[in-house]
């Protein structure tokens, strides 16, 4: 186990994987991994295409069965808990969710309150006062009545995250939530994003999020614990200060790079430069176009 996860698990990590390994079929993709996520603070994972970022956030979710190891939950194996209890304890959002047709926005919010529904215990004071919260802290109350079909990429984005809010878990899981998002609005769902993990004015701890995310500059900006992964194994962990670096980004993403601060923030920027090769390695110059003087 890492000195980070050491340092996670002291913090407080509710959620956490135990030599956890993860396959299709006959492939494996994850190995052996050990991650304490920590409480109350924004993880992302990081990583090239088809490391495991996302096999691994199903897995602690629960929709992919470990082929070894555990996930546990409050030190209990999540094979083991009632998946209604899971439901109310995890929300999970997808990378590309998929809303039923013509649904408004107050409704597919309302569907976040189904794990705390029952045959006799129907809607209540309690759901309509987490819809109409969830709804005020993704800033979508004004949309209610509008269909989901209708919203840009971005509405449609915190429309899903307030039905995971209306959920009131203390864990979020979010695969990617700025895919397919322009610039403006993948900061907008970011800023979410950290807002959610804020404490809250009387001290309340915020929200536990973990997060996957293809642009390292804004994993570095928004992460508080950061995650870096290659061919199913974890490379390094920490704060981003720590672990983005020039070495890391060369061996992970095979990228020559330059880091420096991040003029906003102050978090790691990188900047990069030519694809990574050996030293030794050599290029022939460029064959002059026909007709054209050197």
């Amino acid at each position: 186990m890492s000195p980070t996860t050491d340092a996670a698990q002291q913090t407080g990590s509710r959620l956490a994987a135990r030599a956890l390994t993860l396959a299709y079929e006959d492939r494996t993709v994850v190995h052996e991994l050990d991650l304490a996520v920590p409480d109350g603070q924004v993880t992302v994972i990081v990583g090239p295409n088809a490391c495991g970022k996302s096999t691994t956030l199903r897995a602690l979710g629960r929709l992919l069965k470990p082929r070894g190891g555990a996930v546990l939950l409050d030190g209990t194996e999540l094979a083991r808990i009632p998946t209604k209890r899971i439901a109310q304890s995890i929300g999970l959002l997808p990378q590309t969710p998929v809303a039923p047709e013509a649904i408004t926005v107050s409704d597919l919010v309302a569907r976040g309150r189904q794990p705390h529904q029952s045959w006799w215990q129907q809607w209540s004071d309690a759901d309509e006062r987490a819809v109409t919260d969830a709804m005020a802290r993704t800033d979508v109350t004004a949309l209610a009545e509008r269909s989901v079909d209708e919203l840009s990429g971005g509405q449609r984005q915190r429309v899903w995250i307030a039905m995971a809010l209306a959920q009131e878990t203390d864990l979020l899981l979010l695969d990617e939530p700025t895919t397919y998002l322009d610039i403006a609005h993948q900061v907008e769902v970011l800023d979410l994003v950290r807002q959610l993990a804020s404490p809250d004015a009387d001290g309340t701890r915020g929200r536990t999020v973990v997060t996957v995310l293809h642009d390292l500059n804004q994993a570095a900006r928004y992460a508080d614990h950061l995650v870096a992964m290659k061919a199913g194994r974890i490379v390094a962990e920490g704060r981003p200060g720590d672990v983005v670096t020039a070495e890391l980004v060369r061996e992970v993403f095979g990228l020559e790079a330059v880091i420096v601060p991040d003029p906003v923030t102050g978090s790691p920027l990188v900047v990069p430069g030519a694809p990574w090769t050996p030293a030794t390695a050599s290029f022939p110059a460029p064959a002059p176009t026909p007709g054209k003087a050197l």
